[in-house]
């Protein structure tokens, strides 16, 4: 009777166990499915297409500091005191046809005006007359900018260089389809007004772009998918049929 009783004990132990197993089993697959449902939602954001095949924030992209504040209107007031500025000018010298000599001296005329009178407004008064500060143009800011200049000029000259040596057609006839289309625009407007058209356009495409950016950048992609296709069709019939220079394989010495 004692052995009938310990292997019915053992059966139920085992019974037992193999439930045990089965709901162990049923939870591991169901937090591995949980798991997978929740880095799917990331991986599908991970492979959402953004424009220029951008990682990064729109403010980062742009260098990150203070003139990326002021272009993604970070500070309202200094973005929108700029933007003033800009259309005032532009508004002067397009508009009212305003030369710049003109208007420098107009403007040195009403500073030292305000400033003698109210310098001898205060003797009147018995008050102290105002203090002028003394003005002086930092080095530092002015060689930094120079060496920053001088930097990009040179590149820009390297780049020219490297673009007519006729080693990559692509770019050749990229650069020269972008000169033909300033030129155009040239003609449509002074260099001053495309100064402040492309002014404003910094300030407001890329802040533009930041709040619709998911409805952006599906448009965005089914156009450059067009592009690239139309592309891969002319450079199959076109630019593959044109004999490449001598200097393809060459570096220049």
């Amino acid at each position: 009777m004692g052995t009938m009783a310990e292997q019915e004990d053992s059966k139920s132990e085992s019974v037992i166990e193999k439930i045990v197993e089965k709901i162990h089993d049923h939870d591991d697959s169901s937090s591995s499915d949980s798991d997978d449902e929740k880095l799917a939602p990331l991986e599908m954001k991970a492979k959402i297409y953004r424009l220029f095949g951008r990682e990064r924030p729109v403010h980062q992209v742009l260098g990150g500091g203070k003139p990326a504040d002021v272009l993604m209107w970070r500070n309202k007031k200094i973005s929108a005191g700029a933007l003033g500025v800009a259309t005032t000018i532009w508004i002067l010298f397009e508009l009212l046809e305003y030369h710049l000599l003109t208007l420098v001296c107009h403007a040195i005329i009403l500073a030292l005006s305000a400033v003698f009178l109210w310098s001898n407004v205060t003797s009147f008064i018995h008050k102290s007359p105002p203090h002028i500060p003394e003005f002086s143009i930092p080095e530092k800011p002015i060689l930094q900018f120079a060496t920053v200049l001088r930097y990009e000029i040179c590149q820009g000259l390297v780049t020219l260089r490297e673009i007519a040596s006729g080693r990559d057609l692509k770019k050749f006839i990229g650069v020269i389809a972008g000169f033909w289309v300033l030129s155009i625009v040239g003609s449509w407007c002074n260099l001053f007004t495309l100064l402040y058209i492309v002014f404003v356009l910094l300030h407001t495409v890329p802040v533009l772009y930041e709040i619709h950016e998911d409805k952006v950048d599906p448009i965005a992609e089914k156009a450059i998918a067009e592009i690239k296709k139309h592309h891969a069709i002319f450079n199959e019939k076109v630019l593959s049929k044109i004999p490449r220079g001598p200097l393809k394989n060459k570096k220049i010495a």
